[in-house]
């Protein structure tokens, strides 16, 4: 299957008067960038990847295999809102990659902004796999159980399953904006 035209994909938005901030979220490995990335190309939009606001410091924690907490988190969070005010104020849409896997990062992402929440779901095993395939990524699979456990899964999100190939996952989420 084909990814979705721009044009077909603004056909999903056109009774939207507004811009679009478009968070897609979840553990690693779930596919965030991926699908981030073509829902912005589908979109006809920018699209940011969290990952790339993380500091050299976080990284390298990671990367060492430790878990940020959530008040290492912060700065990575607040420079992704500062991204998503801009964008709102300047009325643009923008799709964001980033794992906002607590309800309180979600709450401080969507602060006064019209978010929608777009939720990657899928089963630890095949996460685990992904991350175990994936190279040059600073996240390893290590982390996964962390992420688990600190997921709380949001009540408001366009939900997909991460099994589904990268094309209808994009394709489901444009049919339910």
């Amino acid at each position: 299957m084909d990814p979705p035209s721009p044009a077909r994909a603004r056909a999903y938005i056109r009774d939207y008067s507004e811009k679009m901030l478009i968070v897609v979220m979840g553990v690693a490995g779930s596919g965030k960038s991926t699908i981030g990335a073509l829902l912005a190309e589908a979109l006809g939009c920018p699209f940011l990847d969290g990952d790339s606001l993380h500091s050299v410091a976080s990284i390298e924690q990671m990367r060492r295999g430790v878990p940020l907490t959530d008040d290492e988190r912060v700065p990575w969070l607040a420079a992704i809102r500062n991204r998503m005010t801009q964008a709102f104020a300047r009325g643009e849409s923008l799709v964001v990659a980033c794992s906002a896997l607590r309800e309180s990062s979600r709450q401080y992402l969507s602060n006064e902004l019209p978010v929608t929440w777009v939720h990657l779901d899928g089963p630890e095993h095949v996460i685990t796999t992904r991350l175990q395939g994936r190279a040059g990524h600073f996240f390893k699979a290590e982390l996964l159980p962390s992420q688990m456990e600190a997921l709380e899964a949001p009540a408001d999100a366009i939900v997909v399953d991460i099994a589904l190939p990268p094309a209808k996952i994009v394709d489901d989420i444009l049919s339910q904006l």
